[in-house]
């Protein structure tokens, strides 16, 4: 193992992360933008009328992309132990 694959091995890691991670972290991100001008238009500023929408939002977003998740997933884990006789050289 060179320390070329290494980072190579790590970067495909966290790239992988990233994406899996992004549908819901732009839906959080979306709704936090519009719960905050909701809130700056009414000037109610209760945490609660942040956390819940987003809370809600968040987890529809993981239930319509859960298969989605699961496909990348299950990719990645079966090419990683498809060569990981390669790795191992």
């Amino acid at each position: 193992m060179t320390p070329e694959f290494v980072i190579g091995f790590a970067r495909q890691a966290i790239e992988m992360t990233l994406i899996i991670s992004l549908p819901m972290l732009g839906i959080g991100m979306a709704v936090g933008i519009i719960v905050s001008i909701l809130q700056a238009a009414t000037q109610i500023q209760e945490m609660t009328l942040t956390m819940v929408p987003k809370l809600l939002a968040i987890f529809i977003a993981l239930l319509v992309a859960f298969p989605w998740i699961m496909d990348k997933m299950t990719t990645y884990t079966t090419n990683l132990f498809l060569n990981l006789p390669n790795y191992i050289q």
